[in-house]
């Protein structure tokens, strides 16, 4: 077995030295079994999304498999739940699913209804509630560009930053054109800029008759512009007011350049490896030439970026020099940076990959470094993720020992290389990327060389593990390159996302470049990657201190729903009957409560929406009894990491895929004669209605509608990323205003439904489907509210009422009641996936309309059998003739992981 193989320490004694006994010193096998220990205690999962294609359209539907690991990437046992959040590009969160896991997999769907989603780039989470209590960098991300087609307006945006008089000047020139690309002018325009809650700039324009639009304005205040952005606002072709909101985060300040030296210590007479990394604003990287001097303007290396800005020299820095590094970047610019000082005394881990089969590891240290430590133990540890693969002891003698170590001591991925002092304090530390050829090995073929239109297609699939058929769980989607162009360098896949960004912190520029066969220099390119990128998970300090981290979720089995059982006084009934029932599924099932009141149902199945009913009424004097359902608590999945994926101009990156839905569209719109009836439209209830809360300025009011908010059943968790200018925090249980919480001002906001005061706990029991509004007030300036109940600003909710006239039956009238020893609610459910459309063109059967499909056949559950290795799939093709691209990934049993790509033509 693959996983026993690895899990097993390997012991490898490079330079031994028997190792005298030191007070406080940690032995290797200590440190080694401490490190197992916490490793079972606190296993690490992780999420892969396979989506069916890169990008899509206000309209379409996005279709995706979960992939749910632990160790070595074999399925996960511990988790059965994966959350799927998603967030627009000013970081609202827009939907949330949760998705039961089977055998370490799950499907899904997010429909792109024009009601919720909107042309801009939108950023997909995944994670298990178990993820949430370590770093949320290690959660799946995703950038997804969303276009659309129907859109009267199409803008073409180009951004420019300039420094003048120490003064950062903002430039955006905008192309207007309608949809047939002729120009859309002569129009007057308003424009605004905000970040968060604080507004930066505005001013009035308009947009010439050529279609030409220049905002300028000067960013005095020296803000933060990573999550800023202009809007613009302007007469459309339909005499409507449209808006225009253009993420500034490209041009958000000046380009960061670093410098990693290999191990993290530049030595004083030690030769060292220096990686520079350039990194843009948006997080993207940028080509540089960097010359290298000393503090006498002597020249000592120089260096050029080989990939995403990335480069390295070799320096070995001399006792009382400095160095500087003057760095010319690909636009032209240029900048003078200093080098860190060199130490006068340490050790460093350097380390080669000299081919695929073995690494060179040098230990190098100082004369006095060596004198001080002469004799001690030292080690190293290398690991893949929580498994320890390698360790080995040595002692200091002199200023270089090195040694091969073969690569087939760990799996693919990567590999953290550290060393570490006889106390376990680490000392210098390496990452290393190591590549076998021992992935799962999948294969597509077509049953004809190629096909025509409306044709059936028969792909045969099979997947091998060195060389023997193996039992496969697949997902495979099938697009027309014609309408769905790709950058197959910045694809997400299962190798790039689970053996390599999910290892890593912060962003991966273009992470398939690395796994492309095509591209020759990638494994060089990957080392310099694996010198420039963060990685932390559990270090050897918190281990041998026993810090080990606090966990706020326990690993989900399932749904479960918890509370007290009451008597009217407050006190716990012990050994009390307590009944649930999901109405919907025709479910009920009992438990009896233990010695503290305490009640659990678990392992529930219900769909989002679902009505759960818990009852006490079969217990004598229920009338006295109290049912107190615990909430349920969600994590905060964050804020994106990272905008650096974000399309500035959608329209133009995906102008044939908008064409063909626009075409799409159209084909699928039938008109009919319709009669319209004026009606009044009715008025929506705000704060002017409720005498508590008349005080309050509308012109301060911002408004979160009720169709942001549809589909959300967890309105407390939707309004910490919806609500413009608040901050909620999850100890306190409170809201605040952003920028008096960041002054330390920690005064909660008060919360007001239809006009009454009301806690956090209430958010928690409505559904998002149920409210019409919510007001967010950042300022109560006559005091009425704030005064009143001490609090600082105000979240004032609205529910839907009945139309008028609308009867209501004697049941649902008691329903409205509080009952005695009854508790309804409706939980976030699982989110049901649908079928993926797919037609048949049968002999005889007649069709209408065109057939314009861009994903043409997506299947997120292909099996190959265990004994053959192998499997089929079958759909019959579009209308549109061209190169058809198919991508099935999956994984095995023992956690090895595929990916193939197969093309066809249709003629």
């Amino acid at each position: 077995m693959r996983a026993r193989r690895y899990l097993l320490l390997f012991f490898l004694i490079i330079f031994y030295i028997p190792v005298f006994a030191q007070r406080d010193s940690v032995g290797l096998q200590d440190l080694v079994g401490k490190y197992g220990k916490v490793a079972e205690s606190y296993p690490i999962e992780k999420v892969y999304l396979h989506f069916d294609k890169p990008y899509y359209a206000v309209g379409d539907t996005v279709w995706f498999k979960a992939y749910l690991t632990y160790t070595l990437n074999m399925p996960s046992p511990y988790s059965k739940i994966i959350y799927v959040d998603v967030l627009n590009s000013s970081d609202g969160l827009v939907q949330s699913l949760t998705l039961p896991v089977k055998d370490g997999t799950s499907s899904g769907m997010i429909p792109l209804t024009k009601e919720l989603f909107a042309q801009d780039n939108y950023h997909i989470k995944a994670y298990t509630k178990w993820m949430a209590n370590f770093d949320a960098d290690y959660f799946f991300n995703k950038t997804i560009s969303v276009g659309n087609a129907i859109k009267p307006v199409n803008t073409l945006v180009d951004l420019k930053r300039e420094i003048k008089n120490q003064i950062p000047e903002i430039t955006a020139n905008i192309a207007f054109t309608d949809q047939t690309g002729a120009p859309f002018g002569d129009k007057k325009i308003s424009w605004v800029v905000t970040s968060g809650d604080e507004e930066l700039a505005k001013g009035k324009g308009n947009i010439e008759k050529n279609g030409q639009l220049n905002v300028a304005f000067s960013n005095t205040k020296n803000a933060d512009l990573t999550k800023a952005q202009l809007k613009i606002t302007y007469e459309g072709a339909d005499r409507q007011e449209q808006t225009k909101n253009i993420s500034l985060s490209t041009i958000a300040g000046a380009v960061d350049v670093q410098f990693f030296p290999e191990g993290g210590n530049l030595l004083a007479g030690v030769a060292t490896k220096i990686a520079i990394k350039a990194v843009q604003p948006n997080g993207l990287g940028i080509g540089f030439k960097a010359s290298i001097t000393d503090n006498s303007g002597t020249a000592v290396a120089v260096c050029e970026s080989q990939h995403a800005g990335m480069g390295a020299f070799n320096l070995t820095p001399q006792p009382g020099k400095s160095y500087k590094a003057e760095v010319t970047l690909a636009d032209g610019s240029h900048q003078s940076y200093d080098l860190p000082r060199p130490q006068m005394s340490g050790v460093n881990l350097n380390v080669n990959p000299v081919d695929t089969g073995r690494m060179l590891v040098v230990i190098s240290a100082d004369s006095s470094y060596i004198k001080k430590n002469q004799n001690k133990a030292f080690y190293i540890i290398g690991k893949a993720g929580q498994v320890i693969c390698y360790a080995a002891q040595t002692t200091l003698t002199k200023a270089s020992y090195s040694a091969y170590i073969p690569t087939s001591k760990f799996p693919t991925g990567v590999i953290q290389l550290t060393l570490l002092n006889s106390y376990g304090q680490p000392l210098s530390e390496r990452l290393v990327f190591v590549k076998h050829n021992d992935q799962l090995s999948l294969s597509v073929a077509g049953d004809k060389p190629s096909y025509n239109n409306r044709s059936k297609v028969r792909l045969n699939v099979s997947a091998k593990n060195n060389a023997l058929p193996t039992e496969g769980e697949l997902s495979l989607t099938v697009i027309d390159e014609g309408k769905v162009k790709s950058n197959e360098n910045a694809e997400t896949t299962i190798l790039s996302s689970l053996l390599l960004t999910s290892e890593l912190k912060g962003h991966i520029e273009d992470p398939n470049y690395y796994f492309r066969p095509a591209n020759k220099n990638a494994y060089s390119h990957l080392d310099a990657l694996m010198l420039t990128q963060g990685y932390r998970r559990f270090t050897y300090r918190e281990v041998i201190g026993n810090k080990l981290p606090q966990v706020f979720f326990l690993p989900e089995q399932g749904m479960d729903i918890t509370g007290t059982l009451r008597n009217n006084t407050g006190m716990p009934i012990k050994g009390g009957s307590v009944t649930l029932q999901i109405p919907s599924k025709f479910y009920t099932t009992r438990t009896v409560t233990d010695a503290e009141g305490r009640f659990k149902f678990s392992n529930l199945v219900f769909t989002d929406s679902s009505q759960v009913v818990v009852s006490a009424k079969s217990n004598y004097n229920s009338k006295n009894l109290m049912v107190m359902v615990d909430p349920i608590t969600y994590p905060n999945s964050g804020k994106s990491l990272s905008h650096a994926d974000d399309v500035l101009n959608i329209d133009t990156m995906m102008t044939a895929y908008l064409q063909n839905s626009k075409k799409f569209i159209n084909s699928s719109t039938t008109l009919q004669e319709v009669v319209i009836k004026a009606k009044a439209k009715p008025k929506l209830t705000d704060h002017t209605q409720f005498s508590a809360l008349s005080g309050l300025s509308s012109i301060d009011a911002r408004v979160i509608s009720g169709e942001q908010l549809k589909g959300c059943n967890d309105v407390l968790t939707c309004l910490q990323t919806m609500a413009p200018g608040v901050t909620y925090d999850p100890q306190t249980q409170s809201f605040y205003v952003t920028r008096d919480y960041n002054q330390g001002k920690r005064v909660p906001m008060s919360i007001f439904a239809q006009g009454s005061p009301v806690d956090v706990n209430y958010l928690r029991g409505i559904r998002g489907d149920d409210i019409e509004s919510v007001e967010v007030f950042l300022r109560d300036d006559l005091g009425l509210v704030n005064r009143t109940y001490q609090t600082n600003g105000v979240l004032s909710i609205y529910t839907k009422k009945a139309p008028q006239g609308t009867k209501i039956s004697v049941q649902e009238l008691q329903d409205l009641l509080p009952q005695p020893s009854v508790a309804k609610l409706s939980p976030k459910g699982y989110n049901v996936a649908k079928s993926f459309y797919s037609p048949k063109y049968l002999p005889g059967n007649k069709s209408f309309g065109a057939d314009l499909r861009s994903t043409i056949y997506w299947n997120p559950r292909v099996q190959t059998d265990k004994a053959t290795g192998k499997t089929f799939v079958e759909f019959y093709t579009a209308d549109s003739p061209g190169n058809y691209k198919v991508v099935v990934e999956g994984t095995d049993n023992n956690g090895r992981l595929g990916r193939a790509v197969y093309r066809f033509k249709v003629q």
